[in-house]
């Protein structure tokens, strides 16, 4: 059963189409990667269904309702949860405050502060960050501030995550747990992802499916091996045939 269908999203900016009649699906459950190089729409499709931007035409469903056009706070207490490329936590507030306040500002009702911190422990233990409430942002570098970024998405307690750029600034061992660490939510918590990534190597072997955009189009969906068997992907992150051979 599919939780997301996409159909038909665009999105314009005056004369410019960033994304262009995108459409796919993703099965509760799966992990799909959005795939493309730098400026292919990637995250202009995030911000579509995340309710950052309002589409120009398209459907957008969560569990078969129209989420299109839908503000960014009605989209998350409808059970998407999101991480942004790059975080921007409240650098006076403790990590636990972090994902407590991201855990009100999931909930589709009022919730009590002793359930907020609840919600906050749990996520913080999730991304694998200290859960006591002295614990601040200071001295966390990119692999830690991908972790509170993420624990605060998961604390809105979401059926979809939308992970934007979650291996952006970290090194090959950071990419490989940060790779994991989104296969075990999925495996342990039942949380279907999508995965923006313009890095293909370890993301190909997380992912069930892959979806590739350039110029704002799908131009392939299937398995990860079909990824990188397709000619036009190829071409799409190592440039024509011609031009690799010289």
């Amino acid at each position: 059963m599919a939780l997301l269908e996409v159909a038909g999203l665009t999105k314009r900016f005056g004369g410019f189409t960033a994304v262009d009649n995108v459409s796919f699906s993703v099965a509760e459950g799966e992990i799909l990667g959005l795939l493309g190089p730098n400026g292919s729409g990637k995250s202009t499709t995030f911000n579509c269904i995340a309710g950052m931007l309002r589409p120009s035409s398209g459907s957008v469903k969560l569990a078969g309702e129209e989420i299109a056009g839908l503000t960014a706070d009605a989209t998350c207490r409808r059970g998407i949860g999101r991480t942004f490329q790059i975080p921007r936590p409240f650098r006076g507030l403790s990590l636990l405050e972090n994902a407590a306040l991201a855990a009100h500002y999931g909930a589709s009702g009022h919730i009590t502060r002793e359930e907020a911190l609840r919600r906050a422990r749990e996520a913080l233990r999730l991304a694998q960050l200290p859960e006591d409430p002295e614990t601040t942002t200071q001295g966390l570098g990119a692999a830690g501030l991908k972790k509170l970024e993420l624990a605060r998405a998961l604390a809105t307690q979401p059926k979809l995550l939308l992970a934007d750029e979650s291996l952006g600034g970290l090194d090959a061992g950071e990419m490989r747990q940060a790779a994991e660490m989104l296969k075990r939510i999925r495996d342990e918590r039942g949380i279907t992802i999508v995965w923006v990534e313009h890095i293909m190597g370890v993301l190909l072997s997380v992912v069930d499916r892959v979806v590739v955009l350039d110029h704002g189009a799908v131009i392939f969906q299937g398995t990860p091996y079909e990824a990188q068997e397709d000619a036009k992907v190829a071409e799409v992150y190592l440039g024509p045939p011609e031009a690799r051979a010289a």
